[in-house]
């Protein structure tokens, strides 16, 4: 396998082993929902909710239907999110991660049912959510219903704000569009795996609007750390164990077993 920003090759094996990390440059390739469960969280721990939610096609959209299947089989998934219950070092908590395979990661009405459910859910169990975001933003193909899931989650998670549930967020490239400019933004604590792309708008729109030559590298995770955008950045191999750290910071009452 090829390393697609340094070009260097190593073998398929030592990639998974270093949870698809580039050992050369440590360049995170972006990897699937199931991935990143079997690194995160404890062993046979996670319980999947809110299966079966699928999308229709609301405002009728030419090819819509066709373009979804062609995702669920590409990436054996429902839809661009997967959301479950699970333990990580023991501490019980909710855990939601987006798939940029499914369709860019786009957030049509079913991604934002399943967050703003497994949000009011967290606060019924009185359990911390933790977010892996990735997206191009809202989905195009379902019009206005789509748009209207970035209040459907913001509101949500004001929800889980006033009943003061300690709300995660990590940022993965790419993070964009309309998933910026809702939940992925309202975390207590942002995070971001390093070098992941965030944003909202893209660099020739926003160089178009403001009629001004952009930095270099200025919507990635170590500019938005260096102007206050994001908290953190956390490498893939020190996840889990900062997570097990935040849920002791913020202590969360669930013991370790």
């Amino acid at each position: 396998m090829e390393c697609p920003h340094c070009k260097i090759s190593h073998e398929d094996e030592i990639f998974k082993k270093n949870l698809m990390v580039c050992p050369e440059c440590g360049h995170h390739l972006r990897i699937s929902p199931q991935e990143r469960i079997s690194y995160l969280v404890d062993e046979n721990s996670f319980e999947e909710i809110n299966k079966g939610l699928t999308s229709n096609n609301p405002i009728c959209m030419e090819g819509y239907e066709e373009k979804l299947n062609a995702a669920k089989e590409k990436t054996n998934l429902e839809e661009a999110v997967i959301t479950g219950s699970c333990k990580i070092g023991g501490f019980d908590c909710m855990l939601g991660i987006m798939s940029f395979d499914f369709m860019g990661g786009s957030m049509g009405s079913v991604v934002g049912e399943k967050i703003s459910r497994m949000m009011l859910l967290a606060v019924e169990k009185k359990v911390p959510v933790i977010i892996y975001a990735t997206s191009g933003g809202a989905r195009m193909q379902e019009g206005l219903y789509s748009l209207m899931q970035m209040a459907k989650t913001s509101s949500a998670a004001a929800s889980m704000d006033v009943a003061k549930i300690p709300y995660f967020i990590m940022l993965c490239d790419p993070t964009t569009g309309g998933v910026t400019a809702s939940f992925a933004m309202l975390g207590d604590l942002i995070c971001a795996e390093p070098k992941a792309l965030i944003g909202f708008a893209g660099p020739r729109v926003i160089e178009g609007t403001i009629k001004q030559k952009l930095p270099e590298g200025f919507q990635r995770a170590e500019f938005q750390l260096q102007k206050g955008f994001i908290d953190c950045i956390v490498p893939r191999n020190e996840q889990r164990d900062f997570w097990i750290n935040m849920f002791r910071l913020h202590n969360i009452k669930t013991q370790e077993k």
